[in-house]
């Protein structure tokens, strides 16, 4: 298999700017979806605009700033067990965005987004899944409640995509590189 091994490219944008951008983006997000919020769809942005390191601190981002939302303005309940999903959906979120930079390292534009994406919200909603099992909550997997997650996050992810074309055309947003190695993964 031919990978190219590019860098992410700074030069034209800020990252600080971006990351700033999407985590005020998600916290909009969780005041109009609450504990909907397409965490997948930020997730593959996040994997698909940044490198790995980057990524996942911006992940960890925006999983907080949802949370800080769910609980200062959303009456999230403080209990064990809300601590405790937010706690599973951080960790499923860092293993999502995980999931869509490895995914990108196999395929290039249309094929890169939407497998990235796919591959994220299969290793997100396996894991929230296997977590149900000791936390409770596998009564919310039915086609009809994962149909509508799955809807808000895909169409989520062109907004989130869109938001960093405009980005890196305004200059405030890094260039995005749709191809990369195994090797930039590990960096």
């Amino acid at each position: 298999m031919k990978t190219l091994n590019k860098k992410f490219n700074y030069q034209n944008g800020n990252k600080s700017l971006w990351t700033a951008l999407l985590v005020a983006v998600s916290i909009v997000f969780s005041f109009a979806f609450a504990c909907a919020l397409p965490i997948v769809a930020c997730c593959t942005a996040a994997a698909l605009t940044l490198p790995r390191k980057d990524a996942l601190l911006l992940t960890g981002a925006l999983w907080l700033a949802n949370q800080a939302v769910g609980f200062a303005f959303l009456n999230y309940p403080w209990t064990a067990d809300t601590i405790a999903w937010g706690l599973v959906i951080g960790a499923t979120a860092i293993l999502s965005t995980m999931a869509a930079q490895f995914f990108a390292a196999y395929g290039n534009g249309i094929k890169q987004i939407v497998g990235s994406f796919i591959f994220a919200f299969i290793v997100y909603e396996v894991a929230l899944f296997a977590a149900s099992f000791v936390l409770g909550g596998i009564e919310n997997y039915t086609l009809e409640i994962q149909g509508k997650i799955f809807a808000v996050n895909a169409l989520a992810l062109p907004i989130l995509l869109i938001l960093n074309n405009l980005g890196v055309a305004m200059g405030i947003a890094p260039t995005r590189i749709m191809r990369t190695s195994l090797a930039h993964l590990r960096s």
